[in-house]
């Protein structure tokens, strides 16, 4: 058990986020099962989930939630608390399997001593009490004496929302009593399959498909439990297309249809699936359809990821970039798509002129995608090409004004040892910018921020005197020249406390009482601490009912 359960394991699994969440619920996991190499449970979160921990998986541990971050596959706070549950009754746990195997083996014991009849009675008893389990007999019981009909009613009658929806919607609180029941239609089909009817097999996977389909757009399916019966519906099919082995062209058209229909993704097909059934005929004709309908539509989402699949696949890398190249975004994302296509393929130099064509084709560079630029800087590095680095991340910058378009700016140019030639045309820009008072998106001006970054404080403190700053840009320039200018830093410190000392809040007292310290040491620079403890005693006396600024106050000695 130490081996494979562990306060670390979980916290692996889970990442700290959610370990730290799942301890605030060990009070809510209830109905704990413990099995022989498996554990499950209830927790109460926003709804009662049901958890399932595998002890000894391949790679040790493993869980599954039907919380709706569990669902996608995460390991979740849910799953923690089980586990920390578990952990606290390890000492034990052994015995508790053992005792789960004893039970295990008297009850297939059990069972196989039981006659015919006492066998029917007791399924009898159980489908009468358990009606997902009846259903899932009847279907079965159809399948085997051949009444296809039977099966196909059945299945629609399994798909049909009508006995969970109010006014025609299924809500969440009802969507996972209709998810489960619609689950047995993929056991249903799987049955007739086995039963040596596959060709019906694939008929009615096909209408599941297409009753599920139009059955979500009226559903809540929040958890996405639909997704996983879509995805159940499509192995179903695939299986029975294994078996019948149906004519290659056929399913090929079929196929293409499908993956093109404007149909959402509760039951996505991947056509390279099913290479093994349609074989060299198949996938010829496949390959046919598909080509033929990018090429009438050639700026369709379902035509393009159908015909990159299938280049991908067969290698055919001229045929990606085609794809790719006869729908160019305007910033150049896909020329740097298709550079990084061909650089995987070892055709750099073809690579190199795409990334090169998206930063000419890009009408306006402010808008490129920086991914482009960035990508382009970095080949041109590899080559040795500082000179040409410098150049594009200038123009980039020029386009853009951005305080990382400085950054990198700067970095290029200092790897070409030319930044104190490039920083005065680039603080021009920025200076030209803050005098035209341009608005910016998050205040201050770009000038301030990057004179700042470059740490020329007096530079930086005489652009925000000329230029303006926001208040986050005055509080770093007081911060940085608190030393040499007090006084200066000191104003800054008492306007930015101002409007904080009406207010309540814990923030607001955590953003004063920082102010307050800033305050303090440079009154004790300027050797004026009298005025500093005058000006503390008065915002005591009128503050002093705010218990939590007092005792904050007190806790760094104000």
């Amino acid at each position: 058990m130490n081996g494979i359960l562990t306060e670390a394991k979980l916290k692996a699994l889970a990442g700290t986020r959610s370990f730290e969440r799942g301890r605030g619920y060990l009070d809510a996991v209830t109905g704990v099962d413990i099995g022989d190499g498996w554990i499950t449970a209830s927790v109460h979160g926003t709804e009662r989930y049901e958890v399932e921990l595998s002890l000894e998986g391949p790679q040790g541990a493993t869980g599954a939630c039907d919380c709706p971050y569990g669902l996608e596959g995460n390991f979740c706070k849910h799953l923690v608390a089980l586990g920390l549950t578990v952990l606290a009754q390890q000492d034990t746990l052994p015995r508790q399997r053992e005792s789960a195997r004893n039970r295990a083996q008297n009850l297939d014991a059990w069972l196989s001593a039981l006659s015919k009849d006492e066998l029917l009675a007791l399924v009898r008893e159980q489908a009468d009490q358990d009606r997902q389990l009846r259903r899932r007999l009847e279907v079965r019981a159809a399948s085997a004496r051949g009444d296809l009909a039977g099966v196909r009613a059945r299945i629609r009658e399994l798909l049909d929302i009508g006995p969970f929806a109010q006014y025609g919607y299924v809500e969440y609180a009802d969507a996972r009593a209709f998810a489960d029941q619609a689950a047995q239609v993929v056991s249903a089909i799987d049955a007739v399959t086995d039963s040596g009817q596959a060709d019906e097999a694939i008929d009615m996977a096909v209408e599941g498909m297409r009753l599920l389909t139009e059955a979500a757009d009226s559903i809540d399916d929040s958890d996405g439990r639909l997704g996983e019966v879509g995805a159940g519906l499509v192995d179903a099919h695939l299986h029975a297309c294994r078996t019948a082995r149906p004519d290659p062209e056929v399913l090929a058209g079929w196929l293409v249809k499908h993956t093109l229909r404007d149909l959402d993704s509760i039951c996505d097909i991947d056509p390279l699936d099913y290479e093994d059934v349609l074989g060299e005929q198949g996938m010829t004709a496949l390959r046919k359809l598909a080509v033929a309908a990018w090429r009438k539509r050639r700026t369709g989402w379902a035509e393009k990821s159908l015909m990159q699949r299938l280049a991908k696949a067969g290698g055919d890398i001229d045929m990606v970039i085609a794809v790719h190249a006869a729908d160019l975004a305007s910033n150049g994302h896909t020329h740097l798509v298709i550079a990084r296509e061909l650089d995987s393929a070892g055709r750099s130099d073809e690579a190199l002129r795409w990334a090169e064509r998206g930063i000419r084709e890009t009408p306006d560079l402010a808008a490129v995608d920086t991914a482009l630029v960035d990508h382009l800087c970095e080949r041109y590095a590899q080559a040795a090409r500082l000179a040409d680095v410098v150049t594009l991340r200038r123009e980039h910058f020029g386009a853009r004004r951005s305080l990382l378009a400085y950054q990198k700016l700067r970095a290029a140019a200092r790897s070409a040892e030319c930044w104190q030639e490039e920083r005065p045309g680039a603080l021009a820009l920025l200076r030209t910018e803050a005098e035209r008072g341009t608005p910016r998106r998050y205040g201050g001006t770009v000038l301030v921020d990057a004179l700042l970054d470059d740490k020329d404080d007096e530079a930086a403190w005489d652009a925000a005197s000329h230029c303006g700053a926001d208040d986050r840009q005055w509080l770093a320039l007081a911060d940085r020249v608190r030393a040499a200018r007090p006084a200066d830093a000191l104003a800054v410190y008492l306007r930015l406390a101002e409007p904080l000392i009406g207010p309540t809040g814990n923030a607001v007292y955590e953003e004063l009482v920082g102010l307050l310290v800033s305050i303090r040491e440079c009154h004790r620079l300027l050797g004026t601490q009298d005025e500093f403890t005058a000006y503390v005693t008065a915002l005591r006396g009128a503050h002093g009912r705010k218990r939590n600024l007092m005792r904050l106050m007190e806790q760094h000695g104000l």
